[in-house]
């Protein structure tokens, strides 16, 4: 085996033992620091030992990583919102095709520029963002998650995101909820500006 060769064994081993360190994903910044420049990059992609999954991010092996665990590693300041966090709550039976997340309205756009996982970005501003969140655990990682009081009050919010069935459905199951704080939700109603919207569709029955 030639120099050439065996130096380039070290580099893909020693590439390996760093992605399993950052969780299998590593910026093009965490690339360059392994002395890798762009050129060594772009001949690992084109030699299949590296996945670009999207701009300035690279990983071995990430086709094979679960959704769940995809959106953790990429989005871990991101809170799961509407019908994703209506899901992951057990209001909905289905988790829906596409990932909906809040994130702070100040972050790059160019982030949610990817094919797979589909992901639809709620710009949110960032002193009300986590409000409410609490830590998932998702896949191999950890997200946020918005708790079920502030979830319903978003869900009132932008109810023209929602079908009607879905809606009318996770509004049943919060009221059925055993350990629901309405107290919070009144809280979080006056916070998110939709109180009248609370009284109207749940009040009677809370």
């Amino acid at each position: 085996m030639g120099k050439i060769q065996e130096k380039k064994e070290a580099l893909v081993e020693k590439l390996r033992r760093e992605m399993e360190l950052h969780g299998g994903l590593m910026k093009t910044s965490q690339l360059y620091e392994l002395s890798m420049d762009y050129r060594k990059i772009q001949q690992f992609v084109e030699e299949g030992i590296l996945e670009r999954v999207k701009n300035g991010y690279y990983s071995i092996g990430f086709t094979e990583i679960s959704e769940e665990s995809m959106v953790s590693r990429l989005f871990p300041d991101g809170v799961l919102c509407l019908e994703t966090a209506l899901f992951y709550h057990g209001y909905l039976e289905t988790r829906p095709a596409c990932w909906q997340i809040a994130i702070d309205k100040n972050t790059s756009k160019s982030r949610f520029k990817m094919n797979y996982p589909p992901i639809q970005p709620y710009y949110i501003e960032p002193d009300i963002l986590l409000a409410g969140a609490l830590e998932f655990p998702l896949g191999d990682g950890k997200m946020f998650i918005y708790d079920k009081e502030r979830l319903i009050c978003d869900c009132l919010k932008f109810e023209e995101k929602l079908e009607r069935e879905t809606l009318q459905k996770c509004l049943r199951c919060y009221i059925e909820e055993p350990d629901k704080d309405v107290q919070k939700l009144l809280e979080y109603a006056r916070f998110r500006k939709v109180t009248q919207k609370v009284q109207n569709r749940i009040g009677v029955w809370l």
